[in-house]
């Protein structure tokens, strides 16, 4: 018998390690502030069978960690006390403004919202200047498709505290739940989105227009509810949750 006929050799069916850095990276590319775990859970929906130990090996290799600024100073945040979790879809919302600005230097105001049990943002409506008549109208435009909040977290800013504001959560049965004046970890869930959007949007985008603001700003909101995966709600993207809780998806 020939040397070597009959022989059978085992061929590794594990992806080729320069492939997958090259993913990775490719990720981490487009997607500035993901971490290991949330490439991890990436590289499974794309179909690769990859420990996360792997992951996190390559990710290091490639010095692609994040590097996250160390506070000055470290405050043991309390919470108040008299709040009940939200345990649906539109129980909770939380409500806030962003700022940012043209490439002109022209300055835009973002209101940014989100559902504090299922991570989903239904606005980000931007826009040159706001009113508290323009957050109400803003509001009910995307409430009448996803449904009514049965409370909104916000904190003393005029636009929040205006006569239209009051009178639209009375008539809607909505209740505003303000912030306590220099505590903004009362609502905390919207200050941690702002850092999101504002380190994997608005910080990757100039804006040449309002139209210009509006369609990139959609587009990342979109992915934020419907791929990006959230830790908090077991990797899974936010519609998943409002689907499930009978919300639906506003239309631009």
């Amino acid at each position: 018998m020939p040397r070597g006929a009959g022989q059978f050799h085992y061929k590794s069916r594990r992806a080729d390690q320069a492939t997958v850095a090259k993913r990775i990276r490719e990720i981490c590319e487009t997607r500035v502030r993901y971490g290991y775990r949330r490439v991890h859970v990436l590289l499974e929906r794309e179909g690769w069978n990859i420990n996360i130990k792997k992951v996190y090996r390559i990710y290091r290799e490639l010095g692609l960690q994040l590097r996250n600024k160390t506070p000055k100073r470290r405050v043991k945040a309390k919470l108040r006390d008299d709040r009940a979790e939200a345990v649906g879809p539109n129980d909770v919302w939380a409500m806030d403004f962003v700022h940012d600005q043209l490439a002109t230097g022209k300055k835009l105001r973002v209101p940014t919202v989100i559902d504090t049990f299922s991570r989903y943002v239904p606005v980000l409506d931007v826009r040159f200047s706001y009113r508290g008549e323009d957050v109400v109208a803003t509001l009910d435009r995307v409430c009448r498709q996803t449904g009514y909040p049965k409370t909104i977290r916000v904190d003393q800013g005029t636009e929040f505290v205006s006569r239209d504001m009051d009178l639209w959560a009375y008539q809607r049965g909505v209740t505003l739940d303000f912030s306590r004046p220099g505590k903004p970890t009362d609502n905390a869930f919207i200050e941690a989105f702002n850092g999101r959007f504002r380190t994997e949007c608005l910080n990757q985008h100039w804006f040449l227009t309002l139209a210009d603001a509006t369609e990139k700003l959609e587009a990342w909101r979109r992915y934020y509810n419907e791929e990006r995966p959230h830790g908090a709600i077991g990797n899974k993207a936010p519609i998943t949750l409002t689907k499930s809780g009978g919300v639906t998806s506003p239309s631009p």
